[in-house]
């Protein structure tokens, strides 16, 4: 069911609040693919409408957003890839515009209605790229259809394995940085800032912090309630299941991420049978929004190895 009128709505939304970039032209519309390699709609499940855009031709990339954002979040990835890959983004039930019944499966749907989308497109296997919540749905899809997916970029992620039970290289480092991102977090709250953005982008890019803070209150606090309390009922992926993954994964990390240790990435990885790691400075949890052009490079690399 196609929705050009609530893509128009959303795609205003974002022109008006990225603001013009110094050449005068905002990049989103500087390089958007041509109309004839769009398309948008939502898919109809059986408790909820899950909203999609696919851009471009080409193998396709399938990105998923983190708490904070919908399919909105990846604005700077699409026309950089769009050229090359088909990109499919799209808001999990319960965040804007997707919509769910007040009693819908909430995460615990999250992989399936993935799994479905890719039904709906006809895309037989795709690289998954996803970030914070987004990792859960995509390691969750992939251990259930490793044959499907080419490749995996977990961003800012665990993938919902539980920290805990994660064996650290560093176990003093991983306490420190425990303590010194619980008074961060405080103090970001203090400042009105989220702590999925950080401190460096709202001080450093207002602009872009401001656009990410938008995108997030798209989805209201209402939605964002359920869809944490449905979260809690689901199984976590497992750091032996993560042992017995086959896929060929990037774990990609901002050096200043606050809500993921950045060092349980290369733990995880380095169980995995075909895994690497990429640290990013001067980067906190969306690497993919506070730095674009370095995130994108990286997957590229990556891209090229499969």
């Amino acid at each position: 069911m196609e929705r050009k009128t609530t893509r128009r709505k959303f795609m205003t939304q974002l022109g008006t609040a990225a603001g013009v970039m110094a050449s005068g032209v905002p990049p989103i519309v500087a390089q958007v693919p041509a109309a004839k390699d769009h398309r948008a709609g939502f898919l109809r499940r059986p408790d909820a409408e899950v909203f999609y855009e696919v851009s471009g031709t080409g193998p396709a990339l399938v990105f998923a957003h983190g708490s904070g954002g919908n399919y909105l979040s990846w604005w700077q990835q699409v026309p950089h890839f769009a050229a090359r890959f088909t990109c499919v983004t799209f808001s999990h039930r319960t965040f804007a515009p997707s919509t769910e019944v007040p009693e819908g499966s909430g995460h615990a749907a999250f992989a399936s209605d993935l799994g479905a989308l890719l039904d709906h497109l006809g895309i037989a296997d795709t690289v998954l790229i996803g970030q914070s919540m987004g990792g859960r749905t995509c390691l969750t899809y992939a251990l259930e259809n490793p044959r499907r997916v080419r490749g995996l970029v977990m961003a800012s992620t665990l993938g919902g394995v539980d920290y805990s039970t994660i064996r650290l290289p560093d176990p003093a480092r991983a306490t420190a940085w425990t303590h010194a991102a619980e008074r961060n977090v405080v103090e970001l709250a203090k400042k009105g800032v989220l702590s999925g953005a950080g401190l460096r982008m709202a001080r450093e890019q207002p602009a872009l912090n401001y656009l990410y803070r938008q995108i997030d209150d798209m989805t209201d606090a209402a939605r964002k309630e359920r869809r944490a309390k449905t979260e809690l009922s689901v199984p976590r992926p497992t750091v032996d299941d993560i042992r017995r993954l086959a896929v060929r994964t990037l774990w990609l990390t901002g050096e200043e991420d606050l809500n993921v240790f950045p060092g349980a990435s290369v733990a995880l990885a380095s169980v995995m049978p075909d895994a690497k790691v990429e640290s990013v400075p001067r980067a906190a949890h969306s690497v993919h929004f506070e730095r674009a052009e370095t995130f994108n490079r990286v997957v590229d690399a990556f891209l090229r190895t499969l």
